[in-house]
């Protein structure tokens, strides 16, 4: 048995810690802290970029289905906020 997680917050928001931002020289987006970059797919920046601490997770995943036109992404968007979370870039 490993440890609890706390559970996600109900309105995730990307900790101040990091910054995400466009790198054009990689034509990525990567998340930028003191400690170096951690380099983003494109999925994973659009459920980032939204991470405001204004929008409830259902919200995000509402937003994505629409933008992209697709349903069912609710367990991928809560797997990567997860694994933000565990990472430190979700407070």
């Amino acid at each position: 048995m490993g440890t609890a997680m706390s559970p996600l917050p109900n309105q995730p928001k990307l900790s101040r810690r990091f910054r995400l931002q466009y790198e054009e020289a990689q034509s990525r987006w990567v998340l930028l802290y003191p400690e170096g970059m951690v380099q983003l797919n494109d999925s994973a920046a659009e459920i980032l970029k939204r991470c405001d601490g204004e929008r409830s997770l259902d919200a995000i995943v509402a937003e994505l289905e629409q933008a992209f036109n697709t349903e069912g992404l609710a367990p991928q968007v809560q797997a990567l906020l997860e694994e933000g979370q565990r990472r430190g870039w979700i407070d």
